[in-house]
Formats: structure tokens, sequence, C-alpha cells
């Protein structure tokens, strides 16, 4: 991997770990459902109309949507509604990591490392340390809720994989209009047909400002920024490289929780990130010499 690519892994942990917040303050106005279909139906209209599909069978893209955009975001707006606080959220969702290299090993036949092997698993046991800390903040619903976001997450992210596309921000992009349809149908049945438009309605006031300002940062950062630099990562690196990039973001977003939100994080879960620091880096070490051995994916095509 070179060092573009760190620093693209890296950008995409800051905007991910602060689009936590987005996501906390845009829930404290919008009904969940309804605010993650809204955040996917802004992209995919403008997508929909103006970006070629890209090259790639219907399934993979399809999978990589329902997986990626539809299960995470049902599950983790659902579970931050239900109680999730936000930098603990940020931090059981990269469960999605050990995830995604079980399943590209297990169902892609993804080789693995032992020193990646090593570097994962110092990771995860950080993350274990910060959520055993923070674990009284959060009832076991909340917790499981987010845990399945992130197998949604890496299934998407084989499902990009599978998808082996050259054009990788125009399938992310494409990704993007697979969500919106099944999540405002699952916000009219659960939430109500009218509940998430009149919320959307309130938020054009002096009041409801913040919730749009929270969804033009998710749309523009996290999704087409974040989610771009992600695609084009793991199109060009196998899935086990690119996963260990996502521990970093609950550092960022437990310490955006902290500054901004008053979530006071603990001596133990401070220790706990530098942890998962340290074990992103062993990862990072092993991947910078696999990537020079590896003919990388063609190069971004927009």
């Amino acid at each position: 991997m070179t060092t573009r690519d760190r620093l693209l892994g890296l950008t995409v942990a800051v905007l991910w770990g602060l689009n936590f917040l987005a996501i906390r303050v845009g829930l404290d106005h919008f009904p969940p459902f309804f605010f993650a279909g809204l955040r996917f139906l802004v992209i995919a209209v403008p997508v929909v109309l103006f970006v070629r599909r890209p090259n790639v069978p219907l399934k993979w893209l399809l999978l990589y949507g329902f997986g990626f955009g539809f299960l995470q975001f049902a599950f983790l707006f659902a579970a931050m509604n239900a109680g999730m606080p936000t930098g603990l959220a940020s931090l059981v969702l990269q469960s999605s990591a050990p995830f995604t290299i079980v399943l590209g090993a297990l169902l892609l036949r993804e080789k693995v490392s032992r020193r990646q092997i090593i570097g994962i698993t110092v990771a995860v046991a950080g993350m274990t340390l910060i959520g055993y800390d923070r674990s009284q903040a959060a009832s076991l619903i909340p917790v499981v809720l987010t845990l399945l976001a992130g197998l949604g997450w890496a299934v998407g992210n084989l499902g990009n994989r599978l998808a082996k596309s050259t054009e990788p921000m125009r399938l992310m992009l494409w990704m993007c209009v697979v969500p919106p349809l099944p999540m405002l149908v699952l916000s009219a049945a659960v939430e109500g047909p009218s509940t998430g438009w009149r919320a959307l309605a309130d938020s054009f006031s002096i009041d409801g400002w913040p919730a749009l300002a929270g969804l033009a940062y998710i749309v523009l950062l996290g999704t087409i920024a974040g989610s771009g630099l992600w695609t084009v990562l793991i199109s060009r690196h196998p899935a086990g490289v690119v996963a260990p990039f996502s521990l970093l973001v609950p550092v960022v977003g437990i310490a955006g929780a902290w500054i901004f939100l008053n979530e006071t994080p603990s001596v133990i879960a401070l220790v706990g990130a530098a942890v998962v620091i340290a074990g992103c880096l062993g990862g990072m070490a092993t991947a910078r010499r696999a990537s020079s051995a590896t003919p990388l994916a063609e190069p971004l095509r927009v």
C-alpha cells in the first residue's frame, strides 16, 4: 500500500468518525429510518439522472447497496435512536473489520498473513477494552443492533469486491440508489407514512437547521467523500488490507463525542484507543510489503 493510499485511509477514518456527530444531530430531529432513507435519496436522484451506471453485474451492485447502504444504516440509526451513545456506536460498528476479514477469507478465499491476524487481534482487543469500559452506557439491544450494522457493512464490502469495478466512484454512487426505496418503505411501515416528511418540512426553520447541516455533512463528506475513498481503496487492495483503517474511526468518534457532546472517555478508554492504533499500524506494515508484490486494481476512471 502506497503512502498516498495510507493517507486516504486515515482521511476516511476522520470523515467517518465525525460522521457520527452529524448522525446524532440528525436523529435529534428526524425518525431514524426516514433519516437513513433521506440521506441516500438526496444522492440517488442526481445519480440516476446524470451518472452512467458502472459496468458491473447487477447482483453485486445490489449486494453492495443492500449490505453497505440498507443493512448498515438501518441497524445503526435504529441503535443510536434507541440510546446507543455516539462514541460507543463509532466503536462497536467497527466490528465490520473482523467480519470483513472472516467473510473475505471464507467466501472469497482471500489470504490473510499471520502478522495481519495479530494486528487485527490487537486492534479488536483495544476495541473490546473500550467497549468494556463504556458498556454501562448502553443496554444490550442497541449494542446488538450496532453489531448487526457492522455485519451489514462487511456484507457490502464483499459485494464491492465481487463487483470488481474499474470505476469505483461510479460504483459507490450507484450503490446509493439501492437503499432509499426499501428504507422509506420501512419508515412508512414502522414510523408512519407522513412522520418523516413532516419532520423534513419542520427542518426548514430556525430550530431545524442543525438537522439539515447534519444531513449535508453525512451526504457530502460522510457518504460521497468518505465512502468514495473507501470504495477506491477496497477496489485496489484485498479487504483484509483495507479493513484495519476502519478501526481508527472510533478513536475519532470518541474524541469528537468527548469534545462536542461531553461524552468524557476514561483512562481505560484512552488506553484502548492507543491499542487500536497500535494494531492498525501492525496490520498496515504487512499491507505495505504485500502490496508491493501484488498487482493493484486498475486506476480510478471517473
